[in-house]
């Protein structure tokens, strides 16, 4: 194996032998790692915690706590617990090498060590460890993936079954069909483009690491709102409920995608709507501090309680303890996305006790390209 064919990790070398140290840390650092070294068992038992490092060259005879009793502490610690750790031992004996096998090293190397054994068998377990990490990380983002897709399709269609619900039952206004019939329609459309999205924006993400930058688009605020009044007036109408809109000709335009915010504001909608059983919701697009634009979304409802606010936007965390919805679907993710992609977007996405009682959420983004759609 070559010296070069796995990526430089954090390697942690410890021995109670200075001389040793020196020999192994330069030899390491010399092949590109980013090595520490420490000199006993209980300076490296820190050392790790604090560092994370990709692998461990551990020798296993030191005094006070030897390497057995390090690996047996590094094994009762869930952030270290998968951290490969290889020994180095002057020892050959059978039963010794067998029992640091049994301890949870990953392989050994013995005292006097030829330095291409020792770059070979490092590489060999950090190249395993990286890959470990990078197969992880992959299969976090396919999962943060499905979890955005599967919670921002419930709300299209949420609204495609509601509509269709209305038209199925009897006495309903013929002059008021197409308007449920356009719901379930631009409601489809959207699901479609959601989709869409999702896929363009990892085809996005690829051409971001290979340094091709794309100008941000931007959206009128006046278009989000107008968007919001067409899909969710006939719902807040069918509750007996209103939706007041302040700033519908507001001027803005904000440095995000017309339909990513859409998503956004859908989520605080549908919040209201769920959390705040019998209040209207008031909807407002107005300028803020100098190249900033807001969007607020109101209610009167029972509000926040002071002891959920901290965790308001933490995944899988619900505004209530008891989901209201009917299917008891709430995944608690709402939130959590729309905060991360307003930040992703230059914004920010907070939470106040509305004057008098009730939730006020709060969209500030910063201001885009005139000639937006």
């Amino acid at each position: 194996m070559s010296a070069n064919s796995t990526a430089p990790g954090r390697i942690l070398v410890v021995d109670d032998q200075s001389a040793n140290l020196r020999v192994v840390s330069a030899l390491l650092a010399r092949h590109g790692h980013d090595v520490v070294t420490a000199t006993s068992g209980e300076e490296a038992l820190a050392m790790a915690s604090e560092m994370l490092p990709d692998l461990m060259l551990l020798d296993m005879m030191m005094p006070g706590m030897d390497g057995f009793a390090l690996l047996a502490e590094i094994k009762q610690r869930a952030e270290l617990l998968r951290l490969p750790v290889v020994f180095l031992t002057a020892a050959q004996d059978r039963e010794l090498l067998l029992r640091a096998f049994d301890a949870g090293a990953v392989d050994y190397v013995t005292k006097p060590f030829m330095p291409e054994e020792l770059l070979a068998r490092v590489n060999a377990h950090l190249g395993l460890k990286l890959t470990r990490d990078r197969l992880e990380r992959v299969a976090r983002e396919r999962q943060e993936l499905v979890n955005l897709v599967a919670h921002d399709l419930k709300n299209p269609l949420t609204s495609v079954l509601f509509a269709s619900e209305v038209l199925r039952n009897d006495g309903i206004k013929p002059e008021r069909v197409p308007r449920y019939l356009q719901v379930i329609h631009e409601s489809a459309q959207d699901a479609l483009g959601y989709i869409k999205s999702y896929l363009e924006g990892q085809a996005a993400k690829s051409r971001e690491a290979l340094g091709d930058d794309e100008p941000r688009p931007s959206t009128a605020l006046r278009d989000v709102v107008t968007w919001i009044l067409g899909r969710y007036e006939l719902q807040l109408e069918e509750r007996n409920r209103q939706l007041r809109v302040t700033g519908a000709d507001c001027p803005g335009v904000v440095a995000m995608d017309g339909q990513v915010l859409r998503q956004v504001s859908e989520n605080l909608i549908t919040n209201a709507l769920k959390y705040a059983p019998g209040s209207d919701v008031d909807l407002t697009a107005r300028g803020s501090s100098p190249g900033y634009w807001q969007l607020v979304v109101e209610d009167n409802g029972p509000g926040i309680p002071a002891n959920r606010q901290r965790e308001l936007f933490k995944p899988f965390v619900r505004l209530t303890e008891h989901d209201p919805t009917e299917s008891g679907t709430s995944s608690g993710l709402g939130l959590s996305l729309a905060k991360q992609i307003v930040v992703n977007a230059g914004g920010q996405l907070w939470y106040e006790d509305r004057e008098g009682g009730g939730a006020r959420f709060i969209v500030e983004l910063p201001e885009g390209q005139d000639g937006a759609g």
